[in-house]
């Protein structure tokens, strides 16, 4: 498959790497880089040519899902002055309810996670996103109480779709709500 015209090193990488996060919701970590490959549009040895092995293609479709994300919560958090007690928090509220509003997106979400959370490497590279999370949060001007207690309903409602969600749309709302709330005092 030769080069596509037009299309530059960057714009490769991304289109590699969503179809690694498509194939890989779909049939787990294992799914061979030929097929990646052949979905990105680009040859095997194209898709070599911008990650040298699968692991450094697992890890960049990890560190895209957590920057992605990390991009959301700090752009929402710009709706707020700067400085103000509980914005990132906030923001991480309104983003993970938002995420969770796409139920499919959220699944395929969740099962990328579930996929890759076995590989050593991206076992290292969420627990580096998640303690800079704990850390921007706790350093938002909110009693680790609340962090706490926000984050981990946060994060339940996220995960619901793997279990079968308790809370309907309705409820869902008011939490969120709730959960903001709290982060004001």
């Amino acid at each position: 498959m030769a080069r596509t015209a037009g299309r530059d090193r960057d714009e490769t990488r991304r289109l590699i790497v969503e179809a690694a996060t498509r194939l890989i919701a779909r049939r787990g970590s294992a799914v061979p880089v030929a097929d990646i490959a052949r979905e990105a549009g680009v040859s095997k040895g194209g898709l070599l040519y911008h990650f040298a092995s699968k692991e450094d293609l697992l890890v960049a479709v990890a560190t895209d899902l957590f920057e992605r994300f990390r991009g959301d919560v700090l752009a929402e958090a710009q709706a707020e002055p700067e400085g103000a007690p509980g914005r990132l928090t906030r923001a991480y509220v309104r983003v993970s309810f938002s995420d969770g509003a796409d139920e499919e997106g959220l699944r395929e979400s969740i099962a990328v996670a579930a996929q890759l959370m076995h590989e050593p490497a991206l076992q290292r590279a969420a627990e580096a996103d998640g303690a800079r999370w704990r850390a921007d949060l706790l350093a938002d001007g909110l009693e680790a109480s609340v962090v706490r207690v926000v984050v981990a309903a946060t994060d339940g409602v996220s995960s619901a779709p793997l279990w079968g969600p308790v809370l309907d749309a309705d409820d869902r709302t008011a939490l969120e709500a709730e959960l903001v709330a709290l982060t004001r005092g």
